[in-house]
């Protein structure tokens, strides 16, 4: 089971800003997420297929709601170039009420609205 927090951060790693762009803008006209920060200048070192590889990419953080986590690892999944994209969901233990507010009024409307 994923612990929870009040709000959940989603890192996903993208090939350049443009893909990342496209993807948060989604995410978040479809509200599985409120936010997301584009952070350029993102060097990956990582073992595929066997061999050490490099690849300079953008690191996307989606802030969202942890009842739509796993919706937005599967979209998310859907939207990326890769096989096997980045998609790590971190609890947040703590957090300013207003802005956890703020992220939790963003997502989906509750059943019935």
């Amino acid at each position: 089971m994923r612990e929870q927090g009040p709000i959940s951060v989603v890192l996903v790693t993208a090939p350049s800003a443009e893909v990342a762009a496209a993807l948060v803008t989604t995410v978040v006209e479809e509200r599985l997420a409120a936010c997301g920060n584009i952070v350029p200048g993102v060097v990956s070192i990582y073992r595929w297929q066997d061999a050490v590889q490099q690849d300079d990419e953008v690191l996307i953080v989606l802030k969202t709601a942890p009842a739509v986590t796993d919706r937005l690892m599967d979209r998310v999944r859907v939207l990326h170039p890769y096989d096997v994209p980045e998609i790590v969901v971190l609890p947040v233990s703590d957090v300013l009420p207003a802005y956890a507010q703020w992220v939790l009024d963003s997502g989906p409307a509750p059943s019935g609205r």
